[in-house]
């Protein structure tokens, strides 16, 4: 999922979806670490969905931040 494509969900369901990838980023490490996982180049894919994530939260995070000081 692109960052274009995370602008376009609401908070709740990208929240849901942080929840998802850092679960999926655990279970490759954890198929890593036992040797089970045929393509170790997913890892770092997973990783940057998750910071992706994180990176959207915290821009509407600020935007709101920065509208609630607008009003004061």
């Amino acid at each position: 999922m692109s960052s274009s494509e995370l602008h376009e969900i609401n908070d709740d369901a990208l929240l849901h979806k942080l929840a998802e990838s850092k679960q999926a980023l655990y279970n490759l490490r954890f198929r890593n670490a036992t040797g089970q996982l045929d393509s170790p180049a997913e890892i770092p894919v997973a990783r940057r969905q998750v910071a992706r994530i994180n990176t959207e939260l915290r821009a509407r995070e600020i935007a709101a931040a920065e509208a609630l000081a607008g009003q004061e």
